[in-house]
């Protein structure tokens, strides 16, 4: 275990009290974004919904140890990264309806061509669906960055059960062999879906994993968000140099897979010490005012002020036109292969016929 809360004061991180609150701030505003979008799938809004609950204080950690112009390469579970790295929640909620993932208009400039249509908001790739897919897109963009000069890291957001997909071992095979300046983030919030860590893989750790590929992995209390930062900021300052890191944060998912899952199947009783089941939201809050960096009102207006731009957001979200079915061919390609030329003609006279 890498740094755990309450071992050192505030004064003994690295991490000043306006970061600190800045933190838990995040991790309000996480947490109140989950119980919103899970209460809206319930009712239909959106056909699923993938909850994070728990693991607000790892993400958010990770995302405030990344710069501004390190690219962040996140997955379905990331949305307290992606908020806490400035993607506005309608985004979000966007992307789950099933629309364009963000307002063209308000990303207008983001992307190289200045349209917004690049599927990143400034240095925020989309979210990854896909198991592991992500991954050696990262490390050809932390490649890409070497190749040209560029100063910044990557980082590749995943979960433990990614570490079970090819693209994991081929990612991080040339992240080794090319000195890619990557972070992997590895989120081990115990279970891939219904499968337990021990059912999936015998390493002791998931860190020790990154020695096969000649780099270090490290650990970290992934419920204590003051240390997830320092140790993703020193691993980021390593990547940069050449010298890639595979961080394995240690959480725990309270609750579903997705809400097309019961957890109650499977999970069950299980052992696990006190820290991994520490709530982090409650944890740091406490930590925190034990140290006086807030006062007892603090928790309870970041919520309220994570209400209100959930409100907005929905509202907006809401107001997004269905997009054309034929737009989803427009970035594909910079010239259309006669086959998807055929395909989308076939979109359109569909569409004309008012056929599904």
């Amino acid at each position: 275990m890498h740094r755990v809360i309450g071992e050192r004061s505030l004064e003994e991180t690295s991490v000043d009290p306006d970061l600190a609150r800045s933190l838990l701030r995040d991790i309000v505003r996480a947490r109140v974004f989950d119980h919103r979008a899970v209460a809206l799938q319930r009712r239909g809004w959106m056909s699923g919904y993938p909850p994070f609950e728990g693991q607000e204080g790892s993400q958010v950690g990770a995302a405030h140890a990344l710069a501004d112009d390190d690219w962040l390469f996140p997955t379905y579970r990331s949305n307290a990264m992606q908020l806490a790295r400035g993607r506005p929640p309608a985004d979000i909620l966007r992307f789950r309806r099933g629309l364009s993932g963000f307002e063209p208009e308000a990303a207008a400039g983001d992307s190289a061509d200045g349209t917004g249509h690049d599927g990143r908001r400034g240095t925020t790739f989309t979210a990854a669906t896909p198991i592991a897919t992500q991954l050696p897109h990262a490390v050809g963009a932390g490649m890409a960055a070497t190749h040209l000069g560029e100063d910044h890291a990557v980082c590749a957001y995943l979960g433990d059960g990614a570490t079970s997909e090819g693209d994991f071992h081929e990612a991080m095979n040339f992240a080794g062999v090319f000195s890619a300046p990557v972070v992997f983030f590895c989120e081990n919030n115990h279970w891939a879906i219904s499968l337990p860590e021990e059912r999936q893989t015998r390493s002791e750790t998931i860190a020790q994993k990154a020695s096969a590929y000649g780099f270090d992995g490290v650990r970290v209390d992934g419920n204590d968000p003051l240390a997830v930062y320092e140790v993703v900021a020193e691993s980021r300052e390593r990547a940069r140099s050449g010298d890639p890191v595979l961080v394995e944060s240690l959480t725990y998912r309270k609750g579903a897979h997705s809400t097309s899952d019961d957890p109650d199947r499977y999970r069950g009783d299980v052992d696990l010490p006190e820290w991994r089941t520490a709530d982090p939201l409650e944890r740091t809050a406490e930590y925190l005012r034990e140290a006086g960096a807030i006062d007892e009102a603090f928790v309870d207006d970041a919520r309220e002020s994570a209400n209100a731009e959930l409100d907005e957001a929905v509202a907006a979200a809401e107001s997004t036109a269905e997009p054309d079915p034929e737009a989803a061919f427009d970035y594909a390609y910079a010239e259309l292969p006669p086959r998807v030329v055929a395909q989308r003609r076939e979109v359109v006279e569909r569409g004309r016929s008012g056929q599904d």
